[in-house]
Parts: structure tokens; C-alpha cells; sequence
């Protein structure tokens, strides 16, 4: 007998949080750390949203416990902006308020997967996916994606991975890491896919409001309401209104299964703290203005950081989409003598950043995708353009 289940045991670290971890030990030692790894804005929570905290904090009915479901004014708040943002009609009783959106990915598969089941992920992948479905019993179905193809999968490539006991797949648009974008007519051809073979979609719109230049975010089941009884959509206020901290996440999806993931999380972790509840109805209710201006400033950084990146001797990078990373291929340093020392992959390229020029960067490896890395621009301008010229100049 184990002293650790074999279930938490196989479990691996989350290395984006280790990444962000490495880099602030660090930094409390007195290095000049530049962290390009963790994925979370740079800007405070809006002024009137932590007003609306503190006034909530105040207020004795957010001293107990609340539904486990989650506040009945918030769940009635994400079901109207899921209908204004993403075009997909449901009622406040298809919605439950999670411990962010990393918590909703986990319910989300204990409640929609059984032992054997398949699920088709698209690489490169946020490093949480594969772990949350293994957790559920799942069997993650890797579908390799390519630079040249801007990181989109295909049609023809699902349906070469689908097999009798495919569950489901995870669509995510814009993508972490890879800040890709599909166009409409492929979240559509990819949508009916689904639709006509019985695959659920487990659709990420955590990024819905971050796009860049010509690029829209498009919403699956908006786009096809005949998915509405086969998909689950994930998202919370941690990206748009700069409250990763705060940690409020949403499922929404039809009766039978938010039933079923309502259960557990009675028996879970019960409901979302109450003051960030409030908090959150306050970012729902209070409008785009300052994501607005957060997007502005992420897209001149993306720009910039994906400029510097290309102009150095053996990197590729995709123009960043969406989200906030640049995610460029190291795959040419690879193998070559770097100050003494020789990568053989992004992992150990990445440890050779951090302990030679103080620059955290997440290696591919975390993702799916061997010889990439993603660095985040939600950093400031001047950390963007001091810790790409460390780079530069290592690998010179």
C-alpha cells in the first residue's frame, strides 16, 4: 500500500506556477529576475470593483455561507454576458461559480468523464489540461498542431484521432500558449465536426477580449446553438478585469451535467468566497472600458517582444493573435554550446536562462511542444525590452 495515492502521485507540477515560483525565490534573494512565465495581467484590479469588495466585506450576508452554486445575482450576471459575448442563450440555473477557472476545468472533466474515455487535445496545450483529465479517469488524445499551420487544428487531423471511445475535445480560441486565433468558418467546421460525430466540446474562452489587429474571438456554440446540449464552456474574470487573484471562474452547460458538477462541488469545496462573488458581479455589471486599455498596451508589448524575438539569429516566432505570449521556437539553439553549457531541449534551455541571465521563460515541454517556449508580454515595456536583449545576447 502507498503512503500517496496513485492518483495524486501521478500528478506533475504545474510549470508555469513553478516557473513563477523559481522566479520570485529569486528575486527575494536579491536577483534581477525578469519573469516572463506566469500568465496573468500586469494591471491592478479595477478601482471600482475592489470598492465593490470592500463594500461587500462590510455587508454581514457575505459573513456565511451562500448557495453552492454561487450567488444567484452572479449566476444570473454570467448567463446574460454569456448570451452578450458570446451569442449562446442559457439561464442562470446552467451556470456554476467555480474556485477560478482552473477549479471549473476540473469539475468540468469529474463531471463529463468516466475511466477510458478519450478526450482530444490540440498541442500545444495549456499544461492544466491533460492533468485534470487524467484526474477524471480520461486518456488525453495529443493532436499536434504546427507553426506553419499557426498552431490550428484541423478537421481532418480530429478525425484521424477519433476512435469509438472519444469523449470529447478541448477548444480553446484564443489559445494559451500559442496565442492563436481560428477564424469563424473554421470554428464552425470544426463545431459541426463535433456536432455529427458525439463529441462534446469543452470550450476555453478565458481570452475571449484579448485579441489583436484583424483578429475576433469567435464563440463555438454562439456560432452552432445545436451544440448547445454537448458543450461546456469554461471562463471567469481572472484575464479580462485583472482579478487572477480573486479566483471566480464559471462553467456553463446544459441542466443534466451542471447538475451533476453543482453536486460535487457541494461536496467539494462548497461555494466561491462570498466577497469576490460581489466583486465579480461589479466586474460583469461595469462594462469593457478597462480592458479596453489593458488590450491596447498587451498588443504595441506583443508586438514588440515578438519584433526583438525574430531578430534573433535562430528563433521563429508566430505574431502573437491573442492572449498574452509569444511563443517561439528555439528548436535551431538547441544542441549548440551556450556560455560553456548545451541544451538538449527547452527544459534545460530554460534553466540556462534563469541561472546565466536571470530570464524565466515556460519550456515547451510544459505544453506539448518540445523546442518552443512561451514568454508572457504582460509584463512591462521595459522588462520586454531588457529581458529579450539578455537573450539576444546569451545565444549570440
Amino acid at each position: 500500500m502507498t503512503r500517496v495515492s496513485r492518483r495524486a502521485g501521478a500528478i506533475t507540477e504545474s510549470a508555469t506556477l513553478a516557473v513563477d515560483a523559481r522566479a520570485k525565490e529569486l528575486r527575494s534573494g536579491g536577483e534581477d529576475v525578469i519573469g516572463f512565465g506566469a500568465g496573468e495581467p500586469d494591471y491592478p484590479t479595477p478601482e471600482h470593483i475592489v470598492v465593490a469588495a470592500v463594500e461587500a466585506a462590510r455587508d454581514p450576508r457575505n459573513h456565511r455561507y451562500s448557495p453552492s452554486a454561487g450567488l444567484p445575482e452572479l449566476r444570473l450576471a454570467i448567463a446574460e454576458k454569456t448570451r452578450r459575448e458570446s451569442g449562446v442563450d442559457c439561464e442562470a440555473s446552467q451556470v456554476l461559480v467555480t474556485n477560478g477557472a482552473k477549479h471549473a476545468l476540473y469539475e468540468a472533466m469529474q463531471a463529463l468523464v468516466d475511466p477510458g474515455d478519450e478526450v482530444l487535445l490540440p498541442a500545444p496545450y495549456w499544461t492544466t489540461y491533460p492533468e485534470a483529465i487524467a484526474l477524471a479517469g480520461g486518456e488525453p488524445v495529443v493532436v499536434p498542431t504546427t507553426e506553419e499551420a499557426e498552431f490550428r487544428v484541423t478537421v481532418d487531423q480530429l478525425e484521424a484521432a477519433r476512435t469509438p471511445r472519444t469523449k470529447a475535445l478541448f477548444f480553446v480560441s484564443p489559445g494559451n500558449p500559442s496565442g492563436t486565433v481560428y477564424p469563424p468558418a473554421e470554428v464552425k467546421a470544426i463545431g459541426r465536426w463535433a456536432h455529427e460525430n458525439g463529441v462534446w466540446v469543452v470550450a476555453d474562452e478565458i481570452y475571449e477580449h484579448l485579441t489583436y489587429g484583424k483578429h475576433r474571438f469567435t464563440s463555438m456554440p454562439g456560432l452552432l446553438p445545436e451544440l448547445a446540449d454537448t458543450t461546456l464552456i469554461l471562463n471567469g474574470v481572472a484575464k479580462t478585469y485583472a482579478m487572477t487573484g480573486w479566483r471566480v471562474g464559471w462553467i456553463v452547460g446544459p441542466p443534466d451535467v451542471m447538475k451533476a458538477a453543482i453536486n460535487l462541488q457541494s461536496h467539494s469545496t462548497s461555494n466561491v468566497g462570498n466577497v469576490s462573488q460581489r466583486a465579480a458581479i461589479a466586474a460583469l455589471d461595469g462594462g469593457l472600458e478597462a480592458v479596453t486599455e489593458m488590450r491596447a498596451a498587451y498588443e504595441r508589448r506583443g508586438a514588440r517582444m515578438h519584433e526583438l524575438l525574430s531578430a534573433i539569429p535562430g528563433v521563429t516566432c508566430m505574431a502573437p493573435q491573442g492572449a498574452f505570449y509569444c511563443f517561439p521556437s528555439f528548436e535551431e539553439v538547441l544542441g549548440r554550446d551556450i556560455d560553456g553549457r548545451t541544451p538538449r531541449n527547452t527544459v534545460e534551455l530554460a534553466g540556462l536562462l534563469l541561472d546565466e541571465v536571470k530570464v524565466a521563460v515556460v519550456p515547451g515541454e510544459a505544453f506539448g511542444a518540445p523546442g518552443y517556449a512561451r514568454l508572457t508580454f504582460a509584463v512591462s515595456d521595459a522588462d520586454i525590452e531588457e529581458g529579450i536583449q539578455r537573450i539576444a545576447k546569451l545565444l549570440a
